[in-house]
């Protein structure tokens, strides 16, 4: 929290000149803008804050900062803290010869927001410790207007974030709610999270590829997903030599793999003597657990299965040795082991 110190004296004008500073200071006002006057609503506990820009003062255009003649101005209003509920200005807009009429920024605000910087601040500071509900019923908002709050305050943390590496790329699906709401992933190897994209789309990758430069795209080496076949097919239309870099990440092979092993042993049960089919039933974690996490138990039981459940045995060998492929760090000995298992 900024702290201003402000030193209040005994005379009636003097008080006055320190309020206009305190709020010159808390919204950042600085020439040609200044605060013009503050009016307390006495019935509402609402104070008006009314800021105007200097009349004799050149305007520049927004976009090109080149000199361009006064338009109008147009009369805005942002909602600010509690202590300093609304502030007004007519802002003026400039003719630009090369981009027509546009209204210049304000120090104290985001264009197309109706909200102060401070007061988003707050907001956002609020949302970290609270749901949106309770931030909504607290200060009035609508889902709408906190969501475009959210997402300014993003758009500002990227800009002030530097250029990050898109070398190695992982993509990913999450849910917010099982089977309802799901999104499109995309990091980097960093574990820095560069894009979040609706769905799970073809679309929703692609969008995030359109984004990127050429230079940046050719760069790219690997890109980790699953077998979704839309996170492929955007892949291969939009990266160069898309085919030597899409990686299947180990988590969703593995599961294929634990998957099938599990397929073979259920039908497999079904053949083997009734004897044996209780044993084989109750084993199916064994079957999956990894060869770091089998204890000396668990490998003595399927030792004895083995030679009862040989199908089953054949394809837990199968994973097992699949489950080696991601140490190799030279790509020709990982090619080779690759084929050898695939045999």
């Amino acid at each position: 929290m900024i702290r201003y110190d402000i030193e209040i004296r005994i005379t009636r004008d003097s008080i006055v000149v320190d309020e206009l500073t305190l709020y010159e200071k808390i919204l950042k006002v600085t020439p040609p803008w200044s605060i013009e006057q503050i009016q307390l609503n006495e019935p509402d506990n609402i104070v008006h804050v009314y800021v105007e820009y200097n009349k004799e003062q050149t305007l520049q255009c927004p976009r090109c900062d080149v000199d361009a003649s006064r338009y109008d101005t147009r009369q805005r209003t942002w909602r600010h803290l509690d202590t300093c509920q609304y502030v007004h200005c007519a802002v003026p807009r400039c003719r630009c010869e090369e981009h027509g009429v546009l209204q210049i920024s304000v120090p104290w605000a985001e264009k197309g927001s109706g909200f102060t910087l401070l007061f988003e601040s707050q907001v956002i500071d609020w949302l970290k410790e609270a749901s949106i509900n309770s931030v909504s019923r607290r200060y009035g908002l609508s889902w709408n207007a906190i969501d475009g709050i959210l997402k300014r305050a993003v758009q500002r943390g990227l800009q002030r974030r530097e250029q990050q590496d898109t070398h190695h790329l992982a993509v990913d699906e999450v849910s917010q709610r099982k089977g309802r709401r799901t999104m499109t992933i995309v990091s980097n190897h960093h574990g820095h999270v560069l894009d979040v994209q609706e769905n799970r789309t073809k679309d929703s990758l692609l969008d995030f590829y359109k984004g990127l430069s050429h230079l940046q795209r050719d760069a790219i080496h690997s890109i980790s997903m699953d077998m979704s076949a839309a996170y492929i097919g955007a892949t291969l239309n939009a990266i160069p030599h898309a085919k030597t870099k899409i990686c299947f990440d180990k988590f969703h092979v593995i599961k294929d793999l634990n998957e099938a092993v599990n397929a073979i042993r259920k039908s497999e049960t079904k053949k083997v003597s009734s004897d044996w089919r209780q044993p084989l039933q109750r084993t199916r974690f064994h079957w999956l657990r990894g060869p770091s996490t089998l204890t000396a138990d668990h490998q003595a039981t399927l030792r004895l299965l083995k030679t009862i459940a040989t199908k089953t045995a054949r394809a837990w060998s199968i994973k097992q040795y699949a489950m080696g492929l991601w140490v190799y760090r030279c790509r020709g000995w990982a090619q080779k082991a690759w084929i050898r298992w695939y045999h």
